[in-house]
């Protein structure tokens, strides 16, 4: 209780809350909705720079140099198909033969691979290879249906899950359930993998999500859990932010490090309550998170710390604060379920 009523003495020297739940939820609704108001088409855009540690340190020069390499293609959107094809894991390997960070099948490995290090081999398992070659092939696709009505990138994401056959016979991204769903999915997750060019919109959920955090300040910290009720109503630090987000509608994945590509990336002071914060040993590699909580202002988050804690605020301000997620319904939808 101490601890409780000291933050939420900060938040009003802040200015960014008021002593009791109920008016702190009902000021949040308020004001996110204002802000919603204010920046409604102020956000979008492309960008040539990923955002901070969105992609592996150890990826991100071949993936900002190749994702340059035509103009359907961009830094972000290689990341966002290497993320969605292996989650960056370049030891990947599905039921379908595909294989590498990139999930070349053998076939199209054959005719399609490049030695991008020039070291005399082409080695679908070594990401200097296959990052140059998953951005290759999309150019080369893009080149295939580059006479075809309508976005050249759309059209090449279209080109590599029906064909380019398929596109330039549609004259456009084919009538295809699968193809038009791989297609919205790859250019909505490219967002989180884009440094944002314009302010971010905030999401309207987020009040919401606040709400339902802030009922459960107290509860004791359990690893893996999900607040179920054989848990004891108990969570973790990503079992809290995706109970939370699912109140209001919004499914997102199990761990931390998968919740950061959920939406755009606010700058630490564009952040506003409803923000997920992410926690990280290595502040240059999104899949080294570690923790995440959830933005509630004056530099403050609610959250499930550690075990032996209970769901408390802490501030956010620390040598390991990674970055943040607004989280939007479709970044959510965009994030794979499998590699």
């Amino acid at each position: 209780m101490g601890e409780g009523w000291a933050m939420r003495k900060m938040w009003v020297g802040a200015g960014v809350a008021v002593a009791g739940g109920l008016g702190f939820v009902m000021l949040l609704v308020v004001g996110v909705y204002l802000v919603a108001g204010d920046l409604a088409g102020g956000a979008g855009g492309g960008s040539k720079m990923l955002a901070k540690g969105s992609v592996p340190a150890a990826y991100q020069p071949l993936v900002q140099k190749w994702g340059n390499h035509c103009p359907a293609i961009s830094p972000a959107l290689l990341a966002s198909q290497l993320y969605q094809e292996s989650r960056f894991n370049p030891k990947a390997q599905s039921h379908a033969a595909a294989q590498g960070i990139a999930q070349f099948i053998p076939g199209t490995w054959a005719t399609h691979g490049v030695d991008g290090d020039g070291d005399g081999d082409r080695d679908v398992w070594d990401p200097n290879d296959a990052i140059p070659s998953a951005a290759s092939y999309d150019c080369s696709l893009a080149s295939y249906v580059k006479d075809v009505p309508g976005d050249p990138t759309r059209n090449m994401l279209a080109a590599y899950n029906a064909g380019p056959y398929a596109v330039i016979k549609y004259q456009g991204v084919p009538p295809y359930e699968e193809t038009q769903n791989y297609v919205k999915t790859i250019t909505t997750l490219a967002k989180s993998f884009a440094a944002p060019t314009t302010r971010v919109d905030p999401s309207e959920q987020a009040a919401g999500a606040i709400a339902y955090a802030q009922e459960k300040l107290g509860t004791p910290y359990l690893w893996g859990g999900n607040g179920t009720a054989d848990q004891g109503g108990r969570f973790d630090c990503s079992g809290l932010t995706k109970a939370a987000f699912e109140s209001v509608g919004i499914e997102l994945p199990r761990v931390a490090n998968d919740q950061y590509n959920a939406g755009a990336h606010p700058s630490r002071d564009e952040l506003l309550p409803g923000d997920l914060v992410f926690f990280s040993d290595d502040l240059a590699n999104s899949r080294a998170i570690r923790h995440v909580g959830m933005y509630v202002g004056g530099g403050y988050m609610i959250n499930a710390p550690r075990p032996g804690a209970v769901i408390r605020f802490d501030p956010i301000d620390t040598p390991d604060y990674f970055g943040a997620t607004r989280v939007t319904e479709d970044g959510a939808k965009a994030l794979p379920t499998t590699v």
